[in-house]
Formats: C-alpha cells, sequence, structure tokens
C-alpha cells in the first residue's frame, strides 16, 4: 500500500458501516440470548485469529522495513571503501573518485525524495553512472591487470550490486493476498461484534471503537510498508555522513 493515510481513511469507513450492519441486523432479526455462549466462542476465535494476522502483516512490514534500513548502511560502506580503493589506480583515479561522488549523491535523492519524477531522473542518472563508472575501472583493469587493480574492479562491482539488492529490498512489499485476507477477517470480526452488542442505546459510539483501533494498525502497518509514503521512512543517514566526508576530500587540492 502507497498511501497509508488512505488505508485510515477507507478502514474507518468500510469497517464502521460493518459494525453498523450488524447492529442493524440484530435490531431487525433479534438476538436469541441462550445462544449467546456459542457466539461469544465465535466472536472469540474470529477476533483472535485477526489479531494473529495484524501481528503477522506487522511483522512482515517491519521486517521489510529493517532490510532497507540494512541496505542502506551496506550502501554506504561499499561506496565509502571503493572511494579508497579506487585511489590504488594507476590512472584516471581523480575522475572516477568524481564519478562515485556524484554517484552517491543520487543515491541520497533515491532515499530522500517523495517526487516520482525526481525519483526517475536519479535512477536515470544512477544508471549512467554506473556505466561509467564500471568503463572507467575496465579500462584500468585492461590496462594493467593485477591484484590491486582487480581490487578495484572488485569493489566497483560490490557498488553495483549493492544498487540493486536495495531495489530489491524496497520492492519487497506486504503482498496484495495478505491485506485481502486481513480486511475480510476485519470486515467479519466488525459485524459479529456490531451484531453481538448487549447495549443498543450505546451502539452508535461504541460501535465506532473497534474500527477506530483497527484502522489505527492498518495504517501503522501501511506506513511501516511504504518506503516513500507516510510518517515512517529510511532516512540516508550513513550515506549522507560519507557525502559530507567525499565532498570535504573532494574539495581539497
Amino acid at each position: 500500500m502507497n498511501y497509508p493515510h488512505l488505508v485510515f481513511i477507507l478502514s474507518a469507513v468500510g469497517l464502521s458501516l460493518s459494525s453498523w450492519a450488524g447492529a442493524a441486523l440484530r435490531k431487525r432479526r433479534g438476538f436469541k440470548e441462550d445462544l449467546r455462549e456459542d457466539y461469544g466462542v465465535v466472536q472469540t476465535a474470529t477476533l483472535t485469529m485477526l489479531a494473529l494476522i495484524i501481528g503477522f502483516t506487522f511483522s512482515m512490514a517491519v521486517n521489510r522495513y529493517d532490510q532497507r534500513k540494512d541496505r542502506e548502511a551496506v550502501e554506504a560502506n561499499t561506496i565509502g571503501t571503493e572511494y579508497l580503493r579506487l585511489g590504488l589506480l594507476p590512472a584516471d583515479a581523480a575522475r572516477i573518485r568524481s564519478l562515485i561522488v556524484n554517484y552517491l549523491d543520487q543515491r541520497i535523492v533515491f532515499y530522500e525524495t517523495r517526487d516520482a519524477q525526481q525519483l526517475a531522473q536519479a535512477n536515470a542518472r544512477t544508471a549512467q553512472l554506473q556505466n561509467d563508472m564500471w568503463s572507467a575501472v575496465q579500462a584500468a583493469a585492461t590496462s594493467r591487470p593485477d591484484p590491486v587493480t582487480a581490487l578495484a574492479v572488485a569493489g566497483m562491482n560490490d557498488v553495483i550490486d549493492a544498487q540493486g539488492y536495495t531495489q530489491a529490498a524496497w520492492e519487497n512489499r506486504i503482498p496484495t493476498g495478505a491485506w485481502i485476507l486481513l480486511s475480510v477477517i476485519a470486515i467479519g470480526a466488525t459485524f459479529l461484534v456490531g451484531f453481538g452488542s448487549r447495549r443498543p442505546d450505546m451502539e452508535p459510539r461504541l460501535l465506532l471503537v473497534m474500527p477506530l483501533i483497527l484502522s489505527i494498525s492498518f495504517f501503522l502497518v501501511a506506513d511501516i510498508d511504504s518506503p516513500r509514503a507516510g510518517l515512517i521512512m529510511v532516512r540516508a543517514t550513513n550515506l549522507e555522513g560519507l557525502a559530507v566526508s567525499l565532498h570535504a576530500a573532494e574539495a581539497k587540492p
């Protein structure tokens, strides 16, 4: 879900309607009190299942968020290491270092931007810089194929691979099927809560409690699972710190 705020609104409205529908059906058809115990078992089982599914999806969202954080740290470490290794090249080290600093700036944009057009431009620029950097180290390896140059080439390969793993981590989201299952169980649970309510005179207020709690839970899961939307995002803290150091190093005569 790329729009956690929309998830909250739709959940609040849909689950409230489901709860009110259950209460309305109870008023129309009545409720046999001798079935209260059996009904309570069904309601409790449904709510328990809903809690388990919410916990499961929350765990999935947190795991994916942690993956994105880990990939940011790995990218910063990989780029910083390769910047140092480039000093081993016999020629063009300064030019390739300049390229990798520009590449670092584009990676920061990838993590920080929420604008689709700016993201597309950053991705295109990243791909071009990858080609330029690889061509440069490839030329250096061809001119002097020794273990020292191979170390710099391997480091550049790690830089490019790190970007690919990051892209995969950002595209790894909670499956749509999990959201559908969660929605169906939540609708059923709120309907049962409305149908089994004991105090019809308090229903307009009480029936909003469960939908509101569930909507907040759904919002939190969707927010954590959304890389570029909502309140919780992965910040490029490590990359930004590295950028400060490398720009300072590049500015030295």
